[in-house]
């Protein structure tokens, strides 16, 4: 009995293991937009995603293979919203329809399902900035239409990109940079003005886009 009474006051007085912290969450709305459905069907992201994290995408174009690192503690919704469309596989032969080499900016724009800035998912959601962002090389951020316009545009900086903070950024890029520079070396189409920014020369075609 007194073994018993012994074994029971070791359980009752045994501190107890704290539990491991909760992962923290925010809260995203994204909003349909009947006036642009979805250029491919898919459904908006849940309501409620991971705020910590990384989320490793590699994009494989017809030029070579790039990897990022997404930062879900800066761009939360941004983050899940892309990886959603990425295992939706929204962007799987697609085109990326914009290339600009400016000396104001150096991006390769894509995401667009018809034709650049045309061909969302069907849905927008908020903007992720506190106006201090910079959008050195290989940047990864979302491209809009004005402020809460995000879709599934996005563009990846291949040499730097002096705009103001109003894009959301995602991350960066880990590996491939120089499948950027052989897209910028082949060219853009050459326009009336003679800016350097229009569709590539050569299609530039994601052929699949994995987020892990």
């Amino acid at each position: 009995m007194r073994l018993l009474l012994a074994v029971l006051m070791m359980v009752v007085l045994a501190p107890v293991a704290s539990a491991a912290p909760a992962t923290p969450v925010a809260r995203c709305e994204f909003t349909p937009t009947p006036e642009n459905p979805a250029a491919r069907p898919v459904q908006p992201p849940s309501a409620v995603v991971p705020a910590r994290g990384i989320v490793k995408v590699t994009i494989v174009t017809n030029y070579g293979v790039v990897i990022a690192n997404l930062d879900r503690a800066n761009a939360p919704c941004g983050v899940e919203n892309f990886a959603h469309l990425a295992r939706s596989w929204f962007y799987t032969m697609s085109q990326c329809w914009r290339l600009t080499d400016t000396t104001r900016l150096g991006v390769l724009q894509c995401g667009d399902i018809y034709r650049a800035e045309e061909g969302g998912p069907g849905y927008k959601f908020a903007d992720e900035v506190t106006g201090k962002e910079t959008y050195p090389r290989g940047t990864i951020a979302y491209g809009n239409q004005g402020p809460g316009t995000n879709g599934s545009e996005f563009f990846v900086v291949h040499s730097f990109a002096n705009i103001q903070p109003l894009y959301t950024v995602m991350g960066h890029v880990t590996y491939g940079m120089d499948t950027l520079d052989r897209i910028v070396k082949a060219g853009i189409v050459p326009q009336p003005d003679g800016l350097l920014d229009g569709a590539p020369k050569k299609p530039v075609r994601i052929l699949h886009l994995l987020a892990h």
